[in-house]
């Protein structure tokens, strides 16, 4: 695990080179195939060190980060352009890349705690630094309180395990002490607000609003992401605790139909897409908070099938913002005719947020369903409108931007370039290919 990390803070210095832009992106690609074959066998962890080892789950996590913040730079390509304090840009992606990094490979609780905290700051550096509008600051203000106020029962709960069992080695974790309601409340929480729960989502829609376009990939792809990894990790401990599990599995989906409501009503691009994370990530807490086995492989598909495609489908949005200027439904209309050869990639990407075959989000979804059912026939209900509303909010995205009269104020014809589409394709390809061969993100092959 070392290895890689010295390769990643050797980047570094490459960032003050003048021209290191593609060369950064080209060896972070390098890096990403390096990493595929470092793959673990079975359930065992490999490449163990003193603080750093990986599982099925950090490596395709690891994995998803490496993937994600390659495609940023690549997205960012206006930043290259303009010359808008690229070398910095390249600087925080790469501490970003680390912070990640080490947050997934981490063996001790702590040094996860510490990562999954450092994390923050060069995300708000991003938004605030590359943001569009002066909202941001407040924007970058709520995640920053949201997440740390959620965040430090969590550590007053680790040097309470620490007194217990003299040690925070995440695969020696183990539930033999007195374990009461707060203890769990702190263990989840921040978690739960980093997922994010609905009743505390209300920071991510604003961050991804603000955020520019490496921003919202950033945090749609991996950042939501670390609560559901932490969540795996905690559960060892909480087994035989599930007093609350039905409160969160209610919230959650109760909360997923009502978010798919809201994403009905919304007429900024990037806003509509940020609601169906929130919506997305309900069902996966909820297949987390049913504790069996496919509720676990579930969330964890659908935690990589939803980085890569809600990572996508903002960079699509980016692509008409950066030709009309504007993120309104009403001014994007009618794109067909406008940007004819971006229509097919937005097509694929929306089949792929609803679910449709064969999409790794449609295996993820299936066990999510599964486990839920199994846990309750209650569920079912909730399931049902979570899944026809998804399928109407996504529609509703791809119609009203594709279809209709387009704006008067637009006057040319546009296509993209190689660049976006090439871009798009290595959003699409992975996420529809690692179906076959699930048995890497999910382990009951």
């Amino acid at each position: 695990m070392l290895k890689f990390l010295m390769y990643l803070i050797f980047l570094i210095p490459l960032c003050l080179l003048g021209n290191s832009w593609w060369m950064i992106q080209s060896l972070m690609f390098l890096l990403c195939f390096l990493f595929m074959f470092s793959m673990p066998s079975l359930f065992c962890w490999s490449n163990l060190g003193y603080l750093f080892g990986e599982d099925l789950i950090s490596f395709g996590l690891i994995l998803l980060s490496l993937w994600i913040c390659v495609l940023m730079i690549m997205a960012s390509e206006s930043i290259f352009r303009h010359n808008y304090y690229k070398n910095f840009f390249l600087f925080i992606v790469l501490i970003l890349v680390i912070m990640l990094y080490c947050t997934f490979g981490s063996l001790s609780m702590f040094s996860f705690y510490l990562f999954f905290e450092g994390s923050l700051i060069p995300t708000f550096f991003l938004i605030l630094g590359w943001g569009y509008q002066p909202e941001r600051l407040q924007a970058g203000i709520y995640l920053l309180f949201y997440t740390l106020l959620a965040s430090l029962p969590l550590l007053i709960g680790m040097f309470y395990i620490y007194n217990f069992l003299g040690l925070l080695y995440i695969p020696l974790l183990m539930n033999d002490f007195y374990i009461n309601n707060l203890f769990y409340l702190c263990m989840i929480m921040a978690f739960l607000v980093k997922m994010p729960l609905f009743l505390v989502h209300l920071w991510l829609p604003s961050a991804h609003v603000e955020a520019p376009v490496s921003g919202s990939m950033i945090l749609a792809g991996v950042l939501l992401k670390l609560g559901g990894y932490g969540l795996l990790r905690v559960f060892v401990i909480l087994t035989n605790f599930f007093v609350f599990n039905y409160i969160w599995i209610s919230i959650s989906l109760i909360g997923g139909v009502i978010v798919s409501l809201i994403c009905m009503r919304q007429t900024d691009l990037k806003s509509l897409i940020a609601y169906s994370s929130v919506a997305h990530m309900g069902i996966v807490i909820g297949g987390l908070m049913t504790l069996n086995y496919w509720g676990f492989c579930g969330s964890y598909i659908l935690m990589v099938a939803h980085g890569l495609c809600s990572s996508g489908l903002f960079c699509l949005a980016n692509i008409s913002y950066e030709r009309l200027s504007s993120r309104s439904l009403l001014i994007n209309s009618g794109l067909m005719g406008f940007m004819p050869s971006m229509t097919m990639w937005w097509f694929l990407l929306s089949s792929c947020n609803m679910a449709a075959p064969p999409s790794l989000n449609l295996l993820g979804e299936i066990s999510l369903l599964n486990s839920l059912v199994g846990w309750s026939w209650l569920t079912m209900y909730t399931l049902m409108f979570l899944s026809f509303f998804s399928a109407a909010y996504t529609l509703y995205l791809y119609s009203y931007s594709q279809h209709g009269m387009y704006y008067s104020g637009i006057y040319s014809c546009s296509l993209g370039y190689s660049r976006e589409y090439l871009l798009l394709f290595l959003h699409w390809f992975p996420l529809n290919m690692l179906i076959l061969n699930s048995d890497v993100v999910a382990f009951w092959m």
